[in-house]
């Protein structure tokens, strides 16, 4: 969580969730129209709808005549979330929407009183607990912590971001308990393929290991990791030239890290809070002079006099490892495991320059 708004007036709110948040109400009306500008086929709604589907098969401008709702990208109130109040929205774009799919709603009902809600460090309400009665534009400024895995909703209606200062993507949560960050939406990790340039064309959306991706989309021109962090690959089943994502934006690939257009499986790498420690050997099947490592090494030859690496044993923690010096060259990406030789990871030589920890997963 970056930021937390609360909702408690007709037609106003704030929220937040990556280190913000905010509170909400409302009640009323919107129209759903698929063309833009308030044209084509239309639906208006007054409450609460897990499935719009049936009712049109894009959404391309919205009318909200009263009150205050939470539209989603998909069925029964998943995908992205967008708040919307009462105005006018004649382009998909006017509500920061990703795409024409609006595929659920949600009706904020209007709320007068108090406000309150309990954050969590960990799922199941464990850990360092957080009271919040009023709006929180950073996180991490104001509890020195962004990770919310869980939380109460005692009272009243609240928004999460995922940035501070009440930007990114959001996340409505009413009166309730939310046990684990996916029962309010959040994601660990989430990336979108595009065939072409500046992400336009075909997409597809991945939040997990995906070993052949080939049927989703036939080119890959620019990406968006929107949370998380990947590792992606040019062929199937993780194989071939490997490339490590964190979130944000590539617009275009083959420009900003010379990768071809094919890209053919990806992997989730899960976020890790711990210690990191990985075993190094001279030959196959953990023979020969062997080195342990627990933190980063900028130069193998330089710390330990060789750099021919031929099997390996990641303890704990996620790691790349780069054929070049400082980090540089061809990556491989090595979570807990195993690595009998180097064909394992992906090698095509023992030949290793550079080992980094990943640390950073947002």
């Amino acid at each position: 969580m970056v930021s937390v708004l609360k909702c408690f007036q007709f037609c106003s709110c704030s929220l937040h969730l990556e280190g913000a948040l905010f509170h909400l109400g409302g009640g009323g009306g919107i129209i759903f129209y698929e063309d833009r500008n308030f044209g084509g086929r239309h639906y208006e709604c007054m409450s609460d709808c897990s499935d719009l589907s049936s009712y049109f098969s894009r959404c391309n401008s919205i009318r909200v005549e009263s009150g205050c709702f939470m539209i989603y990208e998909r069925p029964n109130y998943m995908g992205h979330q967008y708040f919307m109040r009462r105005g006018e929205y004649p382009d998909y774009h006017r509500w920061m929407g990703m795409s024409e799919n609006i595929c659920s709603c949600r009706m904020i009902p209007m709320m007068h009183g108090s406000h309150r809600m309990r954050i969590y460090e960990r799922m199941e309400f464990g850990g360092q607990m957080m009271e919040l009665m009023d709006d929180c534009p950073n996180f991490m400024d104001r509890f020195r912590l962004s990770d919310v895995h869980s939380c109460n909703v005692m009272d009243g209606n609240w928004l999460f971001y995922d940035q501070p200062n009440y930007r990114g993507r959001m996340y409505y949560l009413r009166a309730g308990e939310y046990r684990r960050f996916s029962d309010w939406g959040g994601m660990s990790a989430r990336i979108i393929f595009y065939e072409d340039r500046n992400f336009q064309g075909r997409f597809h959306e991945c939040m997990s290991d995906c070993a052949d991706l080939h049927s989703y989309f036939n080119r890959c021109h620019s990406i968006r990791v929107e949370s998380g962090c990947f590792m992606i690959y040019e062929r199937p089943n993780y194989m071939g030239h490997q490339y490590f994502l964190r979130r944000g934006e590539y617009s275009d690939c083959q420009r900003m890290m010379g990768m071809a257009d094919c890209i053919r499986s990806c992997r989730m790498i899960p976020m890790y809070r711990g210690s990191y420690r990985m075993r190094l050997y001279e030959r196959s099947d953990m023979g020969g002079q062997m080195m342990e490592l627990m933190d980063d090494c900028p130069n193998v030859m330089d710390r330990f006099h060789w750099s021919d690496i031929h099997s390996c044993n990641v303890m704990d923690g996620h790691w790349i490892m780069y054929d070049q010096a400082n980090y540089r060259g061809r990556m491989y990406y090595m979570r807990p495991g195993e690595y009998r030789r180097y064909s394992d990871w992906g090698g095509m030589s023992p030949r290793i320059g550079s080992i980094r920890r990943i640390t950073e997963f947002n």
